[in-house]
């Protein structure tokens, strides 16, 4: 996969003229792995074998960034990781790819970062021939804000499995058509 372009918004300068924090999308970085970390702990949702899954994530990124199975891009604010995002294409599919990871900083919440992230991995998925995005979580109350944040975002939930995760614990699978038309 090619290189995440960075991008900027709102645009720089922003922040001295609105009062409101600029932010900037940008490839994962090696100083980047702590502080993802530390923000998947601060939202305060994932639980910590959730949380070492990511960082295996991060990790086979930052081993080998030409591999072709994870892209992973940083929501910056000045030198600070506020977010971040996992996406790969799905395995022996045809333009489908995984949202496998999305969190922003609890103290950038409801200032767009999250938005930014989501509308960053569409288009980088889009770019390599997206079609579709797909998101899975989990149905416990304290995922309420993460569905309330897809569905806000255009996805649809599509399939639910009971019991997945473990007893009263249920998967939900969320689709973004990325393309607005079949086949691209």
């Amino acid at each position: 996969m090619s290189a995440i372009a960075e991008v900027v918004s709102p645009p720089a300068g922003t922040e001295a003229a609105t009062g409101l924090p600029s932010f900037s999308i940008r490839p994962l970085k090696p100083e980047d792995r702590q502080p993802i970390h530390d923000l998947l702990v601060d939202t305060a949702v994932f639980t910590d074998d959730e949380i070492a899954i990511a960082m295996e994530l991060v990790d086979c990124v930052l081993r080998d960034p030409h591999q072709k199975d994870y892209v992973i891009a940083t929501a910056v604010e000045r030198a600070s990781v506020v977010g971040y995002y996992c996406i790969g294409p799905t395995p022996a599919t045809d333009g489908t790819f995984d949202l496998y990871w999305i969190a922003a900083s609890p103290r950038v919440h409801g200032k767009g970062v999250g938005p930014m992230l989501d509308g960053h991995a569409a288009a980088f998925a889009r770019a390599r021939g997206g079609r579709l995005m797909i998101a899975e979580t989990s149905s416990l109350p304290r995922y309420e804000k993460t569905r309330r944040f897809y569905v806000r975002r255009g996805y649809t939930e599509t399939a639910r499995i009971r019991d997945y995760y473990r007893p009263g614990d249920d998967l939900l699978v969320y689709c973004k058509i990325l393309t607005s038309t079949p086949g691209g």
